[in-house]
């Protein structure tokens, strides 16, 4: 595999994961889904987040020399926090692709 296709698959990650962890906040939640999430799908939520986060660190070290992988892993990072931090502000709705994983309500 290329290591362009790994580093796409690495933003992926990062962005799912960083969806996931934002969606675990109720009030994140209910600007994506209209309505109460129930409590149980919260631990699923931040464990998805914290599994896309360590999936693309992974990739990112598949691609590269750890040193770089590391640069390259923190800047995804702070890419994907922008990216849903302005999903969330002016598309919210976008994100319901992530929300299928908060229970049957989404």
């Amino acid at each position: 595999m290329s290591e362009e296709v790994i580093l796409a698959a690495a933003l992926a990650a990062t962005l799912a994961g960083m969806g996931w962890l934002a969606l675990a906040m109720e009030a994140h939640w209910e600007q994506v889904r209209a309505g109460h999430r129930p409590p149980a799908p919260v631990r699923r939520l931040r464990a998805q987040g914290a599994l896309g986060l360590a999936a693309s660190l992974a990739l990112c070290l598949r691609a590269d020399h750890p040193s770089m992988a590391a640069l390259v892993w923190v800047m995804l990072l702070a890419a994907a926090a922008l990216a849903v931090a302005l999903t969330l502000t002016w598309k919210p709705r976008w994100l319901r692709v992530l929300a299928w994983a908060g229970g049957k309500e989404a």
